[in-house]
């Protein structure tokens, strides 16, 4: 199992292009709304992972500052700063930035990727201490209930751009007892031009939870949960829902 350090280390190499399908967009509309329905009293924002800043760049374009925080170098260095978003390398699970925001942004399962309890309640309390009061934790993550309703299984996913072409093969390994899964990537790249092929490994830990789990970290580190939806669809969690959106309040 690798580290949380290097678990991006290759994989970040093909990020954007494995990603180039998601519907960044959407997304980010979505977690505007999510900040104007629940208040938000100014706009500047902390994002915790955040990636090579597709999503911050979004919301600065949306008239939020964002401020990124991203533990791969190899991530922050496709990340491109603009005018309201800029980011730089770091560990939220310490990250101390001085100063404090009116919500903290946390996507694409970060907080998933926090599998140790310790993990956990250092990133709760890292949130809690940079947001104003009434501030806004939103983050998302995979949900208990549909992990072992629906179980995971072997994906393979192809995908191609100008320069290359890509084969990822997802095979996961269930910790039942540690509410974890992972997942073991294996890509092959090939390299359209030269039609030379690279190929790697990288496992993935990813850890699910419940709802009172949740309610749980939150109550330990001075938030309340205000809202508890699915990504993106706002419906009701429920045994078919992989992805949970919550909303937490500083209180």
């Amino acid at each position: 199992m690798n580290s949380t350090s290097d678990v991006f280390d290759a994989y970040s190499r093909y990020y954007d292009l494995l990603y180039k399908d998601k519907d960044y967009e959407s997304e980010v509309n979505y977690v505007d709304k999510l900040l104007r329905k629940y208040g938000m009293q100014g706009n500047d924002v902390l994002e915790f992972g955040s990636g090579t800043g597709k999503h911050g760049r979004l919301l600065a374009e949306r008239n939020y500052n964002v401020t990124g925080v991203e533990r791969s170098a190899r991530m922050l260095a496709m990340s491109k700063d603009t005018n309201g978003f800029s980011s730089f390398q770091g560990d939220i699970c310490k990250v101390k930035m001085g100063r404090t925001y009116d919500a903290v942004l946390s996507l694409f399962h970060v907080i998933s990727y926090q599998v140790s309890n310790n993990a956990l309640r250092s990133v709760f309390a890292r949130a809690a201490e940079h947001l104003l009061p009434r501030g806004l934790f939103i983050f998302d993550i995979w949900y208990s209930p549909a992990v072992y309703t629906q179980s995971v299984e072997v994906r393979i996913k192809r995908i191609s751009d100008e320069d290359t072409n890509i084969i990822r093969m997802a095979e996961p390994n269930i910790f039942y007892n540690e509410n974890r899964v992972d997942v073991n990537y294996t890509i092959i790249a090939q390299d359209i031009n030269t039609s030379s092929m690279n190929s790697f490994t990288e496992t993935h830990s990813m850890r699910h939870f419940s709802l009172p789990e949740i309610d749980y970290l939150a109550s330990q580190n001075g938030f309340k949960v205000l809202g508890a939806e699915e990504f993106l669809t706002g419906l009701k969690p429920s045994k078919n829902t992989w992805g949970v959106c919550l909303v937490l309040q500083k209180t």
